[in-house]
């Protein structure tokens, strides 16, 4: 079966994305200007283009998240660091992450000029994370810049992804226990990352085995044939989604450009700092 366009974008700069949240130095930068720990640094990184939120506003937007784990973090985080500073320190940590992996400027030059009209195109419509990101100016360096585009683009699929489990009757909760039926992650990593408890965690098997979608024991879970049939609409429904509300205006030749002239930096990326055992439902390269 081909791989939808949008899915192969996707594979391809979600790793550049990623160094915001698995490279060196990511704690400490937040450290550096207040903030406490790496859980603050990450929610405040991630939620400072849309201001000064609430915890609550976060727990919507990000899905999957325990409220307790959010509210650690938020609103503190913004009494000890503006959402203006962690916008200028993760920029400045991901591009100097990027470059210190190779991101030569020729390259990402030309990455930002094929991805940049995207934007422009782009729906916003119920993507409150990729209109933020997609507000901010990009910067004059063109590493940086290609940061800020993928984080953008992978807002918006990411806003996409939630409104398509909404659509097909899934808690964040529940869809981290499809993606662990689905082998795409473990149990343990996906509930220590996200703060949920076992008993939180069997709640949510138990919900979805009821509708006939998983089945096994909690800790180890298995997609029945209805459960891979609805796993398989969300992620279709997330690919079109991507595709129509942003990056249908690349061409074929476009998309395939990206896809080779990128790759070696996504595959060192993610063979540096990305994690094999993650909370991202997407395996190695």
């Amino acid at each position: 079966m081909a791989i939808h366009p949008a899915r192969q974008i996707w594979t391809t700069l979600e790793p550049l994305h990623d160094v915001v949240y698995f490279g060196a130095g990511v704690k400490e930068a937040g450290v550096a200007i207040g903030l406490r720990g790496y859980w603050q640094t990450y929610f405040a990184f991630r939620a400072a283009p849309l201001g000064a939120v609430t915890a609550a506003t976060v727990e919507a937007v990000f899905a999957g998240f325990h409220p307790e784990m959010v509210r650690k973090a938020l609103p503190g985080a913004w009494s000890r660091a503006t959402p203006e500073q962690c916008l200028a320190v993760r920029l400045d940590l991901s591009t100097a992450l990027l470059r210190g992996l190779g991101a030569g400027e020729a390259e990402c030059a030309r990455a930002v000029s094929l991805l940049a009209p995207v934007l422009e195109q782009a729906d916003p419509t119920g993507r409150p994370l990729y209109a933020a990101n997609a507000a901010l100016p990009l910067t004059a360096d063109p590493v940086g810049a290609l940061w800020q585009l993928t984080t953008a683009l992978r807002e918006h699929r990411g806003d996409g992804h939630v409104a398509a489990l909404v659509t097909h009757g899934l808690t964040g909760r529940q869809a981290m226990v499809m993606q662990a039926a689905a082998g795409k992650a473990t149990e343990s990593v996906l509930r220590g990352a996200r703060g949920v408890s076992e008993r939180e965690w069997a709640d949510a098997f138990d919900e979805l085995r009821a509708r006939g979608v998983v089945e096994g024991e909690p800790v180890n879970p298995a997609l029945t044939g209805s459960g891979a049939e609805l796993l398989g609409r969300v992620e279709a429904s997330t690919d079109d989604a991507a595709w129509n509300g942003a990056l249908a205006v690349l061409s074929a030749d476009s998309v395939t450009e990206l896809r080779t002239s990128l790759a070696p930096l996504a595959d060192r990326v993610h063979a540096a700092i990305v994690p094999r055992a993650n909370p991202l439902a997407m395996g190695k390269r």
